[in-house]
C-alpha cells in the first residue's frame, strides 16, 4: 500500500470545509489524487471519483487500488454530475475547471439543491459568472479561500442551498466579499491583478469601434475603492 500523493495548496483548499464523515463527489477527479487524500487521512468517510475521460479516471482508479482504498473509492464515467445522485454525496468537489462550466454543471442536478449537500467549487477562470449563477439559484456563499500554486491566485468558494435568490454587487461576484477573506495580503494580490486585468481591457476598448467601456470603469472604480479600504497595495 502506497502513501497517497498530498494534493497542493489550491487543493487542500476544500479540507478546512468538509463537514465530519464526508460523502465526496470530485467531478473532473484526474488522477484522483484529492479523494485518495481525503478518504486516506480520514477527512471524508467515502468518495466518488468522477471523469469525463477514460484516460484519466484508468489513472485514478489505478492510483485508488495502489492505495489500497477500493472499498471507499468508486469512480464514475460521466459527463459532469450526471449519475452522481446514486451515491447520495453530502459536498460536491469541483476543481480545475472555467466558471462557466461549473454554472452549467451545477444548473444540470436539480438534486443538489438541498442544505444537506455542500459544494465547494473552484473555478479557474470567470469566478464572476459562477458566483452570479450561485446567487441566482439561491445558493449561499459560507466561505472562501485564497490559495497560490504555480504561480496563481486560486479562488476557492463553498456555497450551500437556502433557496433565497441574491444579487451581489459586481465587485463582489469578481473577487468575494473581503469579510469572507482569511488572508487578506493575498486578497488585495487578487484585486491588484483585476485592477491591471481592467486597465488593459478598457484601454482595448476605448481604441475599438463600437466598444463601451462604461461598465468596466465602474469596476475598475469599485476595485480601487475596495483596495483603499483594505489599506492600498500591498
Amino acid at each position: 500500500m502506497l502513501a497517497p500523493k498530498i494534493p497542493d495548496a489550491r487543493l487542500l483548499s476544500a479540507v478546512p470545509y468538509l463537514r465530519p464523515h464526508a460523502a465526496v463527489a470530485d467531478i473532473g477527479t484526474d488522477h484522483a489524487y484529492l479523494p485518495v487524500y481525503l478518504v486516506r487521512e480520514g477527512l471524508a468517510d467515502r468518495a466518488l471519483a468522477c471523469d469525463i475521460r477514460p484516460g484519466p479516471l484508468a489513472s485514478a482508479t489505478g492510483n485508488i487500488r495502489k492505495a489500497g482504498l477500493e472499498d471507499r473509492i468508486q469512480t464514475l464515467l460521466t459527463d459532469g454530475l450526471h449519475g452522481v445522485e446514486p451515491f447520495a454525496p453530502d459536498h460536491i468537489l469541483i476543481f480545475g475547471m472555467g466558471g462557466e462550466l461549473i454554472a452549467k454543471i451545477l444548473s444540470e442536478a436539480e438534486w443538489i439543491r438541498s442544505p444537506s449537500v455542500r459544494l465547494i467549487l473552484q473555478p479557474m477562470s470567470r469566478a464572476e459568472v459562477l458566483r452570479a449563477y450561485l446567487a441566482n439559484a439561491g445558493f449561499a456563499v459560507l466561505g472562501e479561500t485564497l490559495s497560490r500554486a504555480d504561480g496563481r491566485i486560486y479562488q476557492t468558494i463553498c456555497a450551500e442551498w437556502r433557496g433565497t435568490i441574491a444579487s451581489p454587487a459586481p465587485v463582489d461576484l469578481l473577487v468575494g466579499k473581503p469579510d469572507r477573506q482569511p488572508n487578506l495580503p493575498l486578497y488585495k494580490e487578487l484585486i491588484e491583478q483585476k485592477i491591471r486585468s481592467l486597465k488593459k481591457i478598457i484601454r482595448g476598448k476605448e481604441t475599438a469601434e463600437n466598444e463601451d467601456p462604461a461598465a468596466d470603469r465602474e469596476l475598475l472604480a469599485a476595485l480601487l475603492a475596495r483596495l483603499d479600504e483594505l489599506g492600498g497595495a500591498k
